[in-house]
């Protein structure tokens, strides 16, 4: 089996897969502060309540824009699956062409969701991450990664006005039926969606008109769902695509899954190592 893992700012979302068969997935928190022992009893609850075997895990794969958790992350599954993953940009090509300036600067989730996106929905295209951050990525006729914006998500936004301004209160994100609020809360939560469903819009009215017209639009993310409903210019969901798209690059890459076992001397001996994130980047240009 295959363990994919989409290591983000707010939480590190693990799918395990059976062949080409999403089996399951789940959330942990991003904590720089949880230990590898922590961090790998609770990826070893999960495989306990669903009945699941570790030792059929064979490869693991990651994407993971937040260094500081990488450490404890990879020692976790040294020791717990006994596995050496492979990182998704730094030990494997992911595999697209990359258009920026600077090649390294891009996230790797970024580049795996378009390697997913246009696997599934062709191109051109613009996925579109609504998360911590939302990114929109744009992606050429040729299936070229062109570049992107990076706006603030919509929850960092509202908390920032929480906040800033005193008198304003923390507030559920939901779109009131009318645009004219009669409360505090109800005026701050139609600012929020549809200010967020205005900025959305525009910006993928440009993005569409730098890539010479249309180009179909997929959103992902935590908030992806939620604010597609809101938003028309969306095409499709797919809460799934970075995970999709790790699975799709071991695919592609299998021979460099091989070897990665690691026996027990010597994961006792990687449990006490100490050592820093080396991030280096492989890329396509």
């Amino acid at each position: 089996m295959l363990l994919t893992i989409d290591v983000g700012n707010t939480n590190m979302v693990f799918g395990l897969y059976d062949g080409d068969k999403l089996c399951g997935s789940f959330r942990i928190s991003t904590n720089a502060e949880r230990t590898s022992d922590e961090l790998g009893m609770q990826i070893s609850q999960y495989y306990h309540f669903h009945g699941v075997d570790r030792a059929e895990t064979n490869a693991v794969i990651i994407a993971s824009v937040v260094p500081q958790v990488m450490y404890t992350l990879v020692n976790a599954i040294r020791k717990y699956l006994h596995i050496k993953p492979v990182i998704a940009g730094r030990d494997v090509d992911i595999g697209i062409v990359n258009r920026y300036i600077n090649p390294r600067e891009v996230g790797a989730d970024r580049l795996v969701n378009a390697v997913s996106a246009v696997k599934k929905y062709g191109k051109p295209l613009i996925v579109v991450d609504i998360g911590t951050a939302t990114t929109f990525d744009a992606i050429d006729k040729d299936g070229a990664y062109q570049g992107g914006v990076i706006f603030p998500g919509i929850k960092v936004a509202m908390e920032a006005l929480f906040i800033k301004a005193s008198k304003l209160p923390r507030v559920d994100i939901e779109r009131p039926e009318t645009a004219i609020g009669k409360t505090t809360v109800q005026s701050m939560q139609s600012g929020a969606v549809r200010g967020y469903v205005g900025a959305l819009t525009g910006i993928i009215a440009d993005i569409k008109k730098e890539l010479g017209g249309e180009a179909r639009v997929v959103a992902t993310g935590g908030m992806g769902r939620m604010m597609a409903e809101y938003c028309s210019v969306i095409d499709d969901v797919d809460p799934n695509l970075t995970l999709e798209g790790l699975r799709l690059i071991y695919e592609n890459n299998k021979d460099a899954f091989e070897g990665r076992h690691i026996d027990n001397e010597a994961v006792l001996l990687e449990a006490t190592d100490d050592g820093e994130w080396n991030d280096e980047k492989c890329y396509h240009e």
